[in-house]
């Protein structure tokens, strides 16, 4: 069983910085992208950032330039660097594991609260 575990949510002020976690447990099998998205109130969930197998990296364009994804293997944790906040990045953050080996398999975590507001 593949478990996501997010941390790192919080209130900020606009402009400021927060570094979301996720850590990741379980047997994981074959090759997988990780992934952040975020869901505000009244509003679909959105992809916010990816980083493949590959370990190429992708970003929303809200959001390009102010955040950055990364992985940690050794911890397998992967992190959302937040930069520059804006109160419209108020949501709930979630982590993404998706399969690229068992098709249509993914994961997600339980989500943590990010607000940004003076």
């Amino acid at each position: 069983q593949v478990q996501l575990v997010e941390s790192g949510g919080g209130l900020v002020q606009p402009g400021g910085s927060l570094r979301l976690s996720c850590a990741v447990s379980g047997s994981i099998s074959g090759i997988y992208d990780m992934a952040w998205y975020r869901q505000a109130p009244g509003q679909q969930r959105e992809w916010v950032a990816r980083l493949s197998y590959t370990n190429s990296k992708n970003y929303a364009d809200s959001v390009r330039g102010r955040f950055t994804i990364s992985r940690d293997n050794a911890k397998n944790t992967v992190y959302l660097q937040m930069n520059s906040l804006k109160p419209e990045d108020t949501a709930v953050y979630y982590c993404n594991l998706l399969s690229r080996t068992l098709i249509g398999t993914e994961y997600w975590g339980q989500g943590t609260q990010v607000t940004v507001s003076s």
